[in-house]
């Protein structure tokens, strides 16, 4: 089964065909049904062959296609120092995109 390891967000994924994955979001202006292309790529295995990128390979990509966007579920943030009545409470959404990879290339 051939899969590749991608860099996005400062981050890394391990992807494979038909594959749906939840990755930081991206600058720019998208839209659900939008194509997107990752070409960090790190990594990529075919099955017989594994190719190591120095970071990255050049000539491969990864095709996806925007699934959803939204956001994360809240993260709550306490700073609190005890008998000073200091408390602080903050929430927190991380904004995310769930992309649904196409092809490997």
């Amino acid at each position: 089964m051939k899969f590749a390891v991608i860099q996005t967000g400062g981050k890394q994924y391990k992807v494979s065909k038909d594959s749906v994955v939840s990755v930081e979001k991206m600058k720019g202006e998208y839209k659900v049904g939008d194509k997107i292309s990752f070409d960090k790529v790190l990594l990529v295995d075919d099955g017989k062959n594994t190719t190591i990128g120095t970071p990255y390979i050049k000539e491969a990509s990864v095709e996806a296609e925007l699934v959803q966007i939204g956001r994360t579920r809240k993260v709550m943030v306490v700073k609190y120092k005890q008998k000073s009545r200091y408390l602080k409470r903050n929430g927190h959404r991380q904004p995310f995109f769930k992309v649904k990879i196409l092809d490997i290339k």
